[in-house]
Protein backbone atom coordinates (compact mmCIF):
# COMPACT_ATOMS: atom_id res chain seq x y z
CA UNK A 1 0.00 0.00 0.00
CA UNK A 2 2.81 2.41 -0.12
CA UNK A 3 2.13 3.49 -3.38
CA UNK A 4 -1.47 4.28 -2.59
CA UNK A 5 -0.33 6.10 0.49
CA UNK A 6 1.55 8.42 -2.03
CA UNK A 7 -0.59 9.13 -4.50
CA UNK A 8 -3.53 9.99 -1.85
CA UNK A 9 -0.91 12.42 -0.41
CA UNK A 10 -0.91 14.37 -4.00
CA UNK A 11 -2.39 17.80 -4.93
CA UNK A 12 -4.44 17.11 -8.00
CA UNK A 13 -7.83 18.84 -7.94
CA UNK A 14 -9.50 18.95 -11.10
CA UNK A 15 -8.07 21.41 -13.13
CA UNK A 16 -4.89 20.96 -11.25
CA UNK A 17 -3.53 17.77 -12.01
CA UNK A 18 -0.33 18.52 -13.05
CA UNK A 19 1.64 17.15 -9.69
CA UNK A 20 -0.23 13.82 -10.16
CA UNK A 21 0.49 13.73 -13.80
CA UNK A 22 4.35 14.69 -13.03
CA UNK A 23 4.08 11.68 -10.00
CA UNK A 24 2.82 9.15 -12.92
CA UNK A 25 4.86 9.93 -15.47
CA UNK A 26 7.89 9.52 -13.35
CA UNK A 27 6.71 6.66 -11.91
CA UNK A 28 6.02 4.56 -15.61
CA UNK A 29 9.59 6.04 -16.18
CA UNK A 30 11.11 4.15 -13.20
CA UNK A 31 8.99 0.87 -12.96
CA UNK A 32 8.48 0.30 -17.08
CA UNK A 33 11.93 -1.84 -17.29
CA UNK A 34 10.09 -3.70 -14.87
CA UNK A 35 7.26 -4.73 -16.67
CA UNK A 36 6.20 -7.86 -18.81
CA UNK A 37 5.56 -5.36 -21.82
CA UNK A 38 6.45 -2.07 -22.72
CA UNK A 39 4.17 0.65 -23.68
CA UNK A 40 3.87 3.59 -26.58
CA UNK A 41 3.74 6.58 -23.82
CA UNK A 42 1.59 9.02 -24.64
CA UNK A 43 1.31 12.77 -23.13
CA UNK A 44 1.83 16.43 -23.45
CA UNK A 45 1.09 18.65 -26.10
CA UNK A 46 -2.63 17.54 -27.04
CA UNK A 47 -3.17 15.45 -23.85
CA UNK A 48 -3.20 18.25 -21.33
CA UNK A 49 -2.37 16.70 -18.06
CA UNK A 50 -3.83 13.39 -19.36
CA UNK A 51 -1.59 10.09 -20.19
CA UNK A 52 -2.07 7.34 -22.43
CA UNK A 53 0.18 4.12 -21.91
CA UNK A 54 -0.47 1.88 -24.86
CA UNK A 55 0.44 -2.21 -25.12
CA UNK A 56 0.68 -4.28 -28.00
CA UNK A 57 -2.60 -4.77 -30.25
CA UNK A 58 -4.89 -3.43 -27.96
CA UNK A 59 -8.78 -4.07 -28.05
CA UNK A 60 -9.64 -2.59 -24.64
CA UNK A 61 -8.87 0.53 -22.77
CA UNK A 62 -8.76 0.84 -19.03
CA UNK A 63 -9.87 4.16 -17.88
CA UNK A 64 -8.73 5.68 -14.13
CA UNK A 65 -9.28 9.51 -13.63
CA UNK A 66 -6.28 11.48 -11.72
CA UNK A 67 -8.04 13.83 -10.38
CA UNK A 68 -9.91 14.69 -6.67
CA UNK A 69 -12.74 17.09 -5.66
CA UNK A 70 -11.62 20.14 -3.30
CA UNK A 71 -12.60 23.28 -3.17
CA UNK A 72 -11.56 26.99 -4.46
CA UNK A 73 -10.95 30.17 -2.68
CA UNK A 74 -12.99 32.92 -3.55
CA UNK A 75 -13.57 36.52 -2.09
CA UNK A 76 -13.71 37.45 1.67
CA UNK A 77 -12.60 33.85 2.70
CA UNK A 78 -15.41 32.26 1.13
CA UNK A 79 -14.75 28.44 -0.59
CA UNK A 80 -16.05 27.03 -3.98
CA UNK A 81 -16.69 23.17 -4.31
CA UNK A 82 -14.61 21.54 -6.91
CA UNK A 83 -16.83 18.50 -7.56
CA UNK A 84 -19.24 17.53 -4.45
CA UNK A 85 -17.23 17.12 -1.54
CA UNK A 86 -18.65 15.67 1.84
CA UNK A 87 -19.24 19.10 3.66
CA UNK A 88 -18.28 18.90 7.68
CA UNK A 89 -16.51 21.42 9.66
CA UNK A 90 -13.51 21.87 11.40
CA UNK A 91 -12.14 20.00 7.86
CA UNK A 92 -8.43 20.50 7.31
CA UNK A 93 -7.28 21.81 3.63
CA UNK A 94 -4.08 22.57 2.08
CA UNK A 95 -2.93 23.98 -0.97
CA UNK A 96 0.09 26.45 -2.37
CA UNK A 97 -0.37 30.16 -3.57
CA UNK A 98 2.69 32.57 -4.43
CA UNK A 99 3.54 33.23 -0.91
CA UNK A 100 3.85 29.42 -0.48
CA UNK A 101 2.07 26.56 1.50
CA UNK A 102 -1.30 27.27 3.30
CA UNK A 103 -3.24 25.50 5.44
CA UNK A 104 -6.79 25.81 6.95
CA UNK A 105 -9.95 24.86 8.27
CA UNK A 106 -13.56 24.42 6.53
CA UNK A 107 -16.06 27.09 8.33
CA UNK A 108 -20.06 26.22 7.89
CA UNK A 109 -22.59 28.94 8.62
CA UNK A 110 -26.41 28.29 9.56
CA UNK A 111 -26.78 28.87 5.69
CA UNK A 112 -24.48 26.28 4.82
CA UNK A 113 -22.21 28.98 3.02
CA UNK A 114 -18.96 27.60 3.36
CA UNK A 115 -15.73 29.72 4.16
CA UNK A 116 -12.56 28.95 5.89
CA UNK A 117 -10.17 29.81 8.69
CA UNK A 118 -6.71 30.42 8.67
CA UNK A 119 -3.30 32.41 9.97
CA UNK A 120 -3.21 34.31 6.99
CA UNK A 121 -5.10 35.93 3.87
CA UNK A 122 -5.08 33.23 1.14
CA UNK A 123 -5.08 34.33 -2.53
CA UNK A 124 -8.54 33.94 -4.64
CA UNK A 125 -8.17 31.41 -6.93
CA UNK A 126 -5.96 28.74 -5.31
CA UNK A 127 -7.32 25.54 -4.95
CA UNK A 128 -7.31 23.47 -2.01
CA UNK A 129 -7.28 19.65 -1.11
CA UNK A 130 -8.34 17.39 2.28
CA UNK A 131 -5.08 16.97 4.16
CA UNK A 132 -4.28 13.35 4.09
CA UNK A 133 -4.43 11.21 6.98
CA UNK A 134 -3.79 7.76 6.70
CA UNK A 135 -5.16 5.07 8.60
CA UNK A 136 -4.30 1.13 8.30
CA UNK A 137 -5.26 -1.91 9.86
CA UNK A 138 -5.63 -5.96 8.50
CA UNK A 139 -9.11 -5.34 7.10
CA UNK A 140 -9.04 -1.64 5.71
CA UNK A 141 -7.18 1.25 4.12
CA UNK A 142 -8.68 4.69 5.10
CA UNK A 143 -7.23 8.10 3.81
CA UNK A 144 -8.86 11.10 1.68
CA UNK A 145 -9.09 10.58 -2.13
CA UNK A 146 -9.13 6.30 -2.51
CA UNK A 147 -11.49 8.25 -5.28
CA UNK A 148 -9.67 7.77 -7.26
CA UNK A 149 -6.13 7.04 -6.57
CA UNK A 150 -7.05 3.69 -6.01
CA UNK A 151 -8.29 3.51 -9.72
CA UNK A 152 -5.19 4.81 -10.67
CA UNK A 153 -3.18 2.02 -8.54
CA UNK A 154 -5.10 -0.79 -10.18
CA UNK A 155 -4.70 0.35 -13.64
CA UNK A 156 -0.64 1.05 -12.49
CA UNK A 157 -0.67 -2.13 -11.25
CA UNK A 158 -2.58 -4.23 -14.42
CA UNK A 159 0.39 -2.60 -16.36
CA UNK A 160 3.19 -4.96 -15.28
CA UNK A 161 1.39 -8.13 -17.05
CA UNK A 162 -0.59 -6.47 -19.73
CA UNK A 163 0.49 -7.30 -22.86
CA UNK A 164 -2.06 -6.27 -25.11
CA UNK A 165 -4.31 -2.79 -24.36
CA UNK A 166 -4.64 0.73 -23.42
CA UNK A 167 -4.36 2.61 -20.15
CA UNK A 168 -5.94 6.10 -19.45
CA UNK A 169 -5.63 8.46 -16.77
CA UNK A 170 -7.90 10.76 -17.39
CA UNK A 171 -8.58 14.41 -15.82
CA UNK A 172 -11.66 16.76 -14.44
CA UNK A 173 -13.88 13.63 -13.97
CA UNK A 174 -15.10 15.34 -10.47
CA UNK A 175 -16.26 18.35 -11.66
CA UNK A 176 -17.99 17.52 -15.09
CA UNK A 177 -15.50 15.80 -16.95
CA UNK A 178 -13.81 17.27 -20.21
CA UNK A 179 -10.60 15.26 -21.02
CA UNK A 180 -12.37 12.03 -22.56
CA UNK A 181 -13.89 13.48 -25.39
CA UNK A 182 -10.49 13.97 -26.82
CA UNK A 183 -9.26 10.86 -25.87
CA UNK A 184 -11.61 8.17 -26.94
CA UNK A 185 -11.70 10.11 -30.50
CA UNK A 186 -7.44 9.36 -29.84
CA UNK A 187 -8.59 5.99 -29.15
CA UNK A 188 -11.12 5.00 -31.52
CA UNK A 189 -9.59 6.84 -34.98
CA UNK A 190 -5.63 5.49 -34.31
CA UNK A 191 -6.29 2.20 -32.16
CA UNK A 192 -9.84 1.20 -33.40
CA UNK A 193 -10.62 0.47 -29.56
CA UNK A 194 -14.42 -0.64 -29.09
CA UNK A 195 -14.43 -1.36 -25.62
CA UNK A 196 -13.17 0.63 -22.34
CA UNK A 197 -13.12 -0.74 -18.49
CA UNK A 198 -14.00 2.31 -15.76
CA UNK A 199 -11.27 1.87 -13.16
CA UNK A 200 -12.92 4.16 -10.98
CA UNK A 201 -14.59 3.77 -7.00
CA UNK A 202 -18.35 3.38 -6.08
CA UNK A 203 -20.02 3.63 -2.79
CA UNK A 204 -21.05 1.03 0.20
CA UNK A 205 -25.03 1.03 0.13
CA UNK A 206 -27.97 -1.60 1.60
CA UNK A 207 -26.76 -3.66 -2.03
CA UNK A 208 -23.09 -3.60 -1.91
CA UNK A 209 -21.17 -4.34 1.45
CA UNK A 210 -17.41 -4.35 2.06
CA UNK A 211 -15.41 -7.16 1.87
CA UNK A 212 -18.01 -9.16 -0.78
CA UNK A 213 -15.98 -8.59 -3.78
CA UNK A 214 -15.32 -6.04 -6.84
CA UNK A 215 -18.42 -3.98 -7.49
CA UNK A 216 -19.90 -4.85 -11.60
CA UNK A 217 -22.37 -1.70 -11.92
CA UNK A 218 -24.72 -2.15 -14.44
CA UNK A 219 -26.10 0.98 -14.30
CA UNK A 220 -25.55 4.72 -12.27
CA UNK A 221 -27.24 7.89 -14.50
CA UNK A 222 -25.61 6.49 -17.26
CA UNK A 223 -27.05 3.35 -18.44
CA UNK A 224 -24.65 1.21 -20.40
CA UNK A 225 -25.16 -1.56 -23.87
CA UNK A 226 -26.55 -4.28 -21.81
CA UNK A 227 -24.74 -6.83 -23.91
CA UNK A 228 -21.89 -5.40 -23.11
CA UNK A 229 -22.30 -5.93 -19.17
CA UNK A 230 -23.63 -9.55 -19.74
CA UNK A 231 -20.37 -10.19 -21.08
CA UNK A 232 -18.52 -8.90 -18.15
CA UNK A 233 -20.47 -10.37 -15.70
CA UNK A 234 -19.77 -13.68 -17.41
CA UNK A 235 -16.62 -13.58 -17.62
CA UNK A 236 -16.34 -12.37 -13.95
CA UNK A 237 -17.95 -15.53 -12.71
CA UNK A 238 -15.69 -17.66 -14.86
CA UNK A 239 -12.59 -15.66 -13.30
CA UNK A 240 -14.02 -17.22 -10.08
CA UNK A 241 -13.24 -13.52 -8.73
CA UNK A 242 -15.43 -12.25 -5.90
CA UNK A 243 -17.72 -9.84 -6.99
CA UNK A 244 -21.17 -7.58 -6.47
CA UNK A 245 -23.74 -6.32 -8.79
CA UNK A 246 -24.42 -2.19 -8.22
CA UNK A 247 -27.76 -0.89 -9.21
CA UNK A 248 -27.95 3.15 -8.91
CA UNK A 249 -29.77 5.55 -10.05
CA UNK A 250 -27.31 8.49 -9.45
CA UNK A 251 -23.40 9.18 -9.68
CA UNK A 252 -21.52 9.09 -12.93
CA UNK A 253 -18.00 8.49 -14.06
CA UNK A 254 -15.89 8.62 -16.96
CA UNK A 255 -17.84 5.81 -18.60
CA UNK A 256 -21.16 8.42 -18.72
CA UNK A 257 -18.94 10.63 -20.73
CA UNK A 258 -18.19 8.02 -22.85
CA UNK A 259 -21.66 6.86 -23.38
CA UNK A 260 -22.12 10.86 -24.98
CA UNK A 261 -19.42 10.52 -27.97
CA UNK A 262 -19.82 10.18 -31.60
CA UNK A 263 -18.24 6.89 -31.07
CA UNK A 264 -19.67 3.31 -30.78
CA UNK A 265 -17.95 2.47 -27.95
CA UNK A 266 -18.93 0.08 -24.95
CA UNK A 267 -18.09 0.74 -21.62
CA UNK A 268 -18.38 -0.78 -17.47
CA UNK A 269 -17.97 0.81 -14.55
CA UNK A 270 -15.63 -1.90 -12.26
CA UNK A 271 -14.41 -0.80 -8.75
CA UNK A 272 -14.16 -1.52 -5.17
CA UNK A 273 -16.74 0.55 -3.15
CA UNK A 274 -15.54 2.52 -0.23
CA UNK A 275 -17.40 4.11 2.87
CA UNK A 276 -17.67 7.74 3.62
CA UNK A 277 -17.93 8.74 -0.15
CA UNK A 278 -15.99 12.12 -0.84
CA UNK A 279 -14.87 12.87 2.77
CA UNK A 280 -11.46 12.71 4.10
CA UNK A 281 -12.14 9.76 5.59
CA UNK A 282 -12.74 7.60 2.50
CA UNK A 283 -12.06 3.90 3.52
CA UNK A 284 -12.00 0.47 1.64
CA UNK A 285 -11.47 -2.85 2.27
CA UNK A 286 -8.53 -4.46 1.07
CA UNK A 287 -10.64 -7.58 0.20
CA UNK A 288 -12.22 -5.55 -2.35
CA UNK A 289 -8.90 -3.73 -3.55
CA UNK A 290 -7.18 -7.32 -3.93
CA UNK A 291 -10.59 -8.56 -5.92
CA UNK A 292 -10.66 -5.53 -8.09
CA UNK A 293 -7.08 -5.85 -9.39
CA UNK A 294 -7.40 -9.68 -9.80
CA UNK A 295 -10.59 -8.94 -12.27
CA UNK A 296 -8.87 -6.55 -13.97
CA UNK A 297 -5.43 -8.62 -14.79
CA UNK A 298 -8.21 -11.50 -16.04
CA UNK A 299 -10.73 -9.20 -18.58
CA UNK A 300 -7.80 -7.65 -20.23
CA UNK A 301 -6.48 -11.50 -20.93
CA UNK A 302 -9.79 -12.61 -22.06
CA UNK A 303 -12.26 -9.79 -23.74
CA UNK A 304 -12.30 -10.28 -27.25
Amino acid sequence: MKLLKEMCSIHAPSGNEYAMTQFLLHYIEKEKSNWKFQPEIYSGEGFQNCIVLVFGKPRTAIFAHIDNIGFTVRYKNQLVKIGGPHLEKGIQLYGNDSQGPVECEVVIDEEENLSYKSSRQIERGTDLSYVPVWEEDDDYVQCCYMDNRLGVWNALKVCEELEHGAIVFSCWEEHGGGSVPFLLKFLFEKYAIRQCLISDITWITEGVLPGKGVVISMRDTGIPRRSFVNKIIQLAGLSKVNFQLEVEGSGGSDGTEIQKQPYPVDWCFIGAAEQNVHSAKEKVHKKDIEAMLSLYKYLMKHLE
